[in-house]
């Protein structure tokens, strides 16, 4: 019961109920429509639940300690995987794992986030927040797969770069930036996947690709929830207000040309059917690499930097003078997505 979601409490209680009539009434025909009734209404309950959540409700189906993690795509999606290890300058980062990989007979870097799956592993792991040397590792497997030129995947899973004070001492905002650098000009097809949490620059530093797939119950900010509430409201109980504020749900991102597809899931979460969104990745990545592919070294790159330097928005206002009303003019769009 420790892993059930608030919204989810209702429908486990009809499984719960089910289960017992089952037991206890097992060669008892009697019984057997008020059980079919029962997991009609369940059905039912589970395509309403599920289709009215909230942005803060998705980050906890996000957030699911069930939810299939980088290292369980890699051995569910691959038919083969060699890792690389190292940056070759200070350290192995092991929030992040990459490697050359084998997806359904194509030839791949597949790099993921990692978050680990239990105590042991998530201290390993670092609970998925990048040091500078997960950035240059991830970056130094990249050029690897543009030397010999086969596709690159990436998949993004964290709640941001790791914050701290050795992290910074050893570059942190300047191997971001030279990810994001090196990554628009890599001639080869980069295609990003967000299989959980893709928060501030901890996600963005992988995350520059040709195309940008993101799972239906995963979101992709610039900061999370909590993070904002703290900033904002200084109090990071108010997380609920900051999700839906922040508008970072797939199908928000998608209006604002942030992704290009939505990858869908199992009904409540991938966790709740973890091979079927295997093969949902699986096709989402294989039927971008055949189309990539085909696109010229040259056109590929100049399609990435424009790509990014289009996404978003902005507004201008100007303050009222003395002589005017006290209440800020209208706004006036003055760039937005072509």
């Amino acid at each position: 019961m420790a892993d059930i979601l608030p919204h989810e409490k209702q429908i486990y209680e009809y499984l719960k109920t089910i289960e017992h009539l089952k037991k206890q009434n097992k060669n008892n025909p009697l019984f057997n429509n008020e059980i079919k009734k029962l997991e009609q209404k369940l059905q039912e309950l589970k395509k309403t639940v599920y289709s009215e959540l909230t942005p803060w409700e998705r980050i906890q189906i996000c957030r699911h300690p069930s939810r299939p993690h980088a290292v369980d795509y890699i051995e569910n999606i691959s038919d083969s995987f060699h890792e690389l290890c190292g940056d070759r300058m200070y350290a192995d980062d092991r929030a992040v794992v990459g490697g050359l990989a084998i997806i359904d007979g194509r030839k791949c870097m597949l790099i993921g986030q990692e978050k680990g799956n239990d105590t042991d592993s998530r201290v390993e792991r670092n609970f998925g927040m990048l040091h500078p040397e997960g950035f240059r590792k991830a970056l130094r497997l990249m050029k690897l797969a543009e030397k010999f030129g086969i596709p690159i995947v990436t998949m993004l899973d964290t709640p941001g770069a790791f914050p701290g004070l050795e992290a910074e001492e050893r570059g942190q905002g300047g191997a971001i930036a030279l990810n994001l650098r090196e990554m628009a000009k890599i001639e080869t097809p980069i295609i990003v996947l967000l299989i959980g949490e893709g928060s501030s620059g901890g996600a963005l530093g992988m995350g520059l690709g040709d195309v940008i797939g993101m799972l239906e119950h995963g979101y992709y900010s610039v900061i999370s929830p909590e993070g904002c509430a703290s900033i904002l409201w200084k109090d990071a109980s108010k997380n609920i207000e900051a999700a839906k504020a922040l508008q970072l749900n797939a199908e928000n991102l998608k209006e604002f040309n942030v992704i290009d597809t939505i990858v869908k899931e199992p009904l409540g979460g991938a966790h709740h059917n973890p091979e079927e969104t295997y093969r949902s990745v699986t096709n989402f990545i294989t039927e971008q690499i055949d189309i990539l592919k085909r696109i010229p070294k040259e056109l590929l790159t100049e399609q990435r930097y424009l790509k990014f330097r289009t996404i978003g928005e902005f507004y201008e206002s100007t303050l009222p003078t003395e002589n005017e009303d006290s209440v800020v003019n209208e706004p006036q769009k003055v760039c937005e997505k072509e």
